[in-house]
């Protein structure tokens, strides 16, 4: 038989042999149908503290009592419950055996000895909760649910089992259950293993990444993780909770900490090199926790040369609750070592004057002359240097050798070290600990790609003799001599007056990308300059908001005072250039201090990008800065190596499925690739670099484009390839949608679907990206017009199949940007149609306009009297699917009905028109129950008219169970086993039969009105 498709229980059957053959779990058992699965097994716990035989039965008792306190504590959120539990888990429980006596610590788990634990799975392991839910594996160690694994088939997407992961968690499911769980995983065969922890968002679940002979994806990931060792480990050393959101390593993080465990423990320095955006302040905490729990009297230093990196490393620290002490100056710092505490230091080399670098001549001087007689630093001292590429002169480390002669020191870098540095580097630092290169990073989408473009701005001098004369006038009085020495100043006229003309030119580009570009025309983005000068950005500031766009702002290192306008009038109607600058600052802090203003519009920057589009900065904010809404990064100032790498950096960082790459547009041309029929980012502006350091940062945007659309038409078209010649909308609706008559086939064709939105979703994107430009790209205009053709056709085929399935038709699935990108780049007129469903599903509009509701249709579908009659059967088959547990006999009922007239239909026993008045009138009883049945009067709410129509239509019965439920219930009583077993007893006391009242229990809890 083959393994292809296989389905879920085999797969789940191989997994269950893997943990008890390879990785030796017990095997607790299929628990179904076992009562009372918890995510405390007590039993099992007892016996395993026992087994240890260094707690009393008293202490043991008292341990359990804390950890089932906590897990079970309804008064906090799952964050703070599963924080809290992970806390008795990771430093144990404290209790008195007795009072009076000394307060003992229970370890509920071994985390020296790994192999000390019960690890133990059980499957299909019944939750109980407002809606009982079964994961399909839960890990268990000494009998305490740490892990669960939803599996799916090979060619069902393991996106599948996440977004099972997360209703479980939900609060209408089972989430108490995972007040426990510290690792969430999902999987299937082709993509093995995504691994994430409580609430976290499906797009951040990770991937592992590590070398091994298993072939089968799924098997190796498994025994990758849940290695017994591996698995204590991770929980162990590599969560954090951070200001409100759980977090676990990736496998990048993991590795570099392995190796730095390492070379520390030799006592042995180094660099690691981690992509931007890659997470190295994590790294920072788990290495200096480590040397905190591992070695004696071990204290860490952590140096920054920019206050943003020193303020985000003690925001990083401060979050996971690990106290850190920012220094305030060098004698501070000198002062605090000499102590024997804080434990964490973090210390800025300072700044003067607001400028963006480091003085570290200057920092250097002040830590020398600090130093007491016979200093001498306390503690085993370890030196983390953040962003060492730019401390490579060595004279950091020849005043902190000074100091701490014998301190460890460690650099973490984001950027590759350039050739003339790296010998200098490694006998400053050391060997290379760990590299994470950019590549890397992108390919496990950890950051996403760049895409580079050179954009040429013309600069014609119309007139010379006009410009002459312009210089002539303007120099009066000045001598020969001082009409040369103003030349040089400025370069050439050319350069002054052509300059505002440049400006203007690059601003009209900037507003047209704004405009049009996805991302910055819908507000989801948003985009930074990088100007020359603070001079050149104020000029840029002014023109843009000329030119009405308001939501911008200009963050440099300049504060202006009175003194930068002494002296600087000339009675001449243009200012100079500081007092411009001074008028522009003036005008746009509008009363604030810079500091404050900087840090409000950096605050909405990042959390509100529609209300703050553009940031215009000089050297700020271009390292350090984490931006996740930055999409597109304006260059117009002469940049090259590290401080260019990290600038570029700043649009890498993921935000939603929306933002698939950062844009780099270059003014300047840095890398001159206009004049090269070949680009190669890794000469010009990076050519200190090696080349292999640098390869695959930055690909040509319209060549990326190219190959981008070619693969996104080349995707679709293979998923469509097996839908039935000649391939018309019928044709598409029963691959997509199935048998209409089998009301299974719809949710088995639905991985389907799923992929057909996503694909065509990214054409569309892929699309729009170069549709202006695709005759630059290579391609001829016969095939742009079939593109552009195929392009269409696929987006009135998703339109259609969402439509006829009943999947949900709301503003989410035709979202503000895609619908913006269909009607500017495909003039898509049937699709357009759709939104004249706005947020209503199809049968609430034929509820509202009755047959009139099919003219709404794409034509595809409206064109076609059995594409119809399927649509609407689809939809109502769904809706009754959905409502079916609020009221089963009555969607039965309703069933029964859709049945029938689906049979008459076939068997062609009516006209289409009477068929259309009957299915309308179907959907109008399916949507409205209580508009479609006569009900006593009495029967006033929902609720009772699905207890009456369960309970055999008996009235009586229906408003007493109702009036006694009201009652007695409390809030909050679903998933609370108290509560629940009181709403349980009061219709007990109406119904003898103890299968009767399970099923009217059900119904109860799936009514939202009780």
């Amino acid at each position: 038989m083959t393994d292809v498709g296989q389905i879920e229980r085999r797969t789940q059957d191989r997994v269950v042999e893997l943990f008890q053959k390879r990785l030796d779990y017990n095997y607790l058992g299929n628990w179904i149908d076992r009562k009372n699965n918890s995510n405390i097994e007590v039993a099992i716990l007892r016996k395993y503290l026992n087994d240890k035989g260094d707690y009393s039965q008293a202490l043991i008792g008292k341990a359990i009592y804390e950890l089932t306190r906590a897990a079970t504590n309804q008064s906090k959120d799952l964050y703070h419950i599963n924080k809290e539990v992970y806390s008795l888990l990771r430093y144990g429980v404290t209790a008195k055996e007795y009072v009076g006596e000394n307060t003992r610590t229970i370890k509920l788990i071994d985390w020296e000895h790994p192999l000390e634990n019960n690890f133990a799975i059980a499957e299909e392991v019944t939750v109980l909760g407002k809606n009982n839910k079964r994961p399909d594996v839960v890990l268990y160690v000494n009998g305490i649910a740490l892990g669960v694994l939803e599996l799916k088939r090979s060619n069902v997407s393991v996106f599948e089992g996440i977004r099972q992961n997360l209703d479980n968690q939900d609060q209408i499911f089972i989430r108490p259950f995972f007040a426990t769980i510290q690792l969430i995983m999902a999987g299937n065969d082709t993509e093995g293993i995504r691994y994430g922890v409580i609430d976290t968002a499906e797009k951040y679940y990770l991937k592992w990444k590590e070398d091994s002979n298993i072939e089968n994806l799924l098997d190796r990931h498994i025994v990758q993780i849940c290695q017994k060792e591996r698995f204590l480990e991770l929980l162990h050393d590599f969560i954090v909770y951070d200001r409100g959101t759980k977090k676990i390593c990736r496998h990048n993080q993991y590795f570099a900490v392995k190796a730095s465990q390492e070379s520390l423990r030799k006592r042995e320095g180094g660099i690691l090199w981690h992509a931007q955006g890659s997470g190295k302040s994590l790294i920072m905490v788990w290495i200096a926790k480590w040397l905190s729990e591992n070695i004696n009297d071990a204290r860490v230093l952590i140096i920054t040369d920019r206050d943003e990196l020193d303020k985000q490393i003690e925001k990083t620290f401060l979050g996971i609750s690990e106290k850190i002490v920012r220094t305030r100056s060098g004698k501070d710092l000198i002062n605090k070592l000499n102590a024997t505490t804080p434990a964490l230091l973090c210390s800025l080399i300072h700044k003067f004057a607001r400028k963006e670098e480091a003085d570290y001549d200057g920092y250097i001087e002040e830590l020398k002359k600090s130093l007491p007689r016979n200093f001498r630093a306390k503690g085993d001292i370890y030196v983390f240097v953040d962003e060492c590429h730019r401390t490579q002169s060595g004279k950091l480390h020849e005043a902190m050798n000074l100091i701490l002669p014998n301190a460890i020191f460690v650099g973490f870098t984001g950027t590759p070290l350039l050739k003339k540095d790296k010998k200098k580097s490694i006998e400053v630092f050391g060997k290379y600990i760990h590299t994470y290169k950019f590549d890397e990073a992108v390919k496990d989408y950890v950051v996403l790609d760049l895409r580079y473009e050179a954009r040429n701005v013309d600069q014609d001098i119309t007139s010379q003799a006009k410009i002459d004369q312009w210089f002539d006038a303007k120099t009066l009085g000045l001598t020969d001599y001082a009409k040369t020495e103003l030349k040089k100043k400025w370069g050439t006229m050319k350069r002054v007056l052509s300059s505002q003309s440049r400006l203007e030119k690059i601003v009209a580009d900037i507003l047209f990308d704004m405009a049009t570009k996805d991302r910055l025309q819908n507000g989801a983005g948003n985009a930074m300059l990088v100007s020359g000068s603070i001079y050149q950005a104020c000029k840029y500031y002014e023109l843009f908001q000329n030119a009405g766009l308001k939501k911008c702002a200009i963050v440099t290192s300049y504060v202006p005072t009175i003194n930068d306008i002494k002296g600087e009038s000339t009675g001449e109607d243009s200012p100079t250039d500081k007092l411009k600058q001074y008028e522009v600052y003036q005008k746009m802090l509008d009363g604030k201090d810079p500091e404050t203003f900087e840090d409000e519009v950096k605050q909405i920057f990042v959390e509100e990008p529609a209300r703050m589009n553009l940031l215009i900065v000089v050297d700020k904010l271009l390292t350090g800065f984490d931006a996740p809404s930055a999409t597109y990064l304006y260059i117009d100032k002469s940049m090259r190596d590290h401080g260019l790498f990290q600038a570029i950096c700043r649009v890498n960082r993921l935000d939603g499925d929306d933002k698939e790459y950062g844009y780099i547009i270059d003014y300047k041309d840095l890398f001159k690739s206009l004049k090269r029929s070949i680009e190669d980012y890794t000469s010009e502006a990076f050519d200190e670099y090696e080349k292999e350091d640098v390869e695959g940062l930055l690909t040509d945007r319209l060549t990326s484009g190219k190959k981008r659309l070619d693969e996104a038409l080349e995707q679709i078209k293979a998923l469509c390839e097996p839908v039935a010649p000649p391939k018309d909308t019928q044709d598409y609706i029963r691959y997509f949608c199935g048998n209409p008559e089998n009301k299974d086939e719809l949710k088995e064709t639905e991985q389907k679907r799923i992929a057909l939105y996503k694909h065509t979703v990214s054409l569309i994107r892929a699309y729009a990206d170069i549709a202006n430009e695709m005759g630059q790209t290579g391609y001829s205009p016969e095939e742009i017009e079939q593109i552009k053709t195929d392009v269409k056709h696929y987006e009135y085929v998703r339109g259609e199949i969402k439509i006829s399935s009943g999947d949900a038709i709301d503003l989410k699935a035709h979202e503000p940007d895609m619908r913006h990108l269909i009607d500017t780049y495909i003039g898509a007129k049937d699709s357009e149609t759709i939104s004249a469903f706005n947020d209503m599903t199809l049968i609430e509009l034929i509820v509202e306009r009755g047959e009139d509701a099919v003219k709404a249709l794409p034509k595809g579908i409206s064109r076609n009297k059995e594409a119809v009659a399927e649509t609407i059967e689809n939809n109502i088959r769904r809706l009754i699917i959905d409502e079916m547990p609020t009221n089963p006999k009555y969607y039965e009922n309703m069933s029964t009905l859709l049945y029938e007239l689906i049979k008459e239909r076939k068997e062609e026993a009516g006209n289409y028109k009477e068929y259309l008045a009957r299915i309308v009138e179907l959907s109008k009883k399916v949507k409205n129950p209580a508009q479609s049945t006569t009900y006593p009067k009495s029967l006033n709410s929902n609720a009772k008219r699905a207890l009456y129509d369960n309970l055999g239509q008996n009235e009586e019965l229906t408003t007493t169970l109702d009036a006694e439920i009201y009652h007695i219930k409390k809030d909050g009583w679903r998933g609370d086993l108290i509560k629940e077993r009181e709403v349980k007893y009061a219709i007990g006391k109406h119904i003898d039969d103890d299968d009767e009242v399970d099923r009217v229990f059900e119904l109860v809890k799936n009514q939202s009105e009780y």
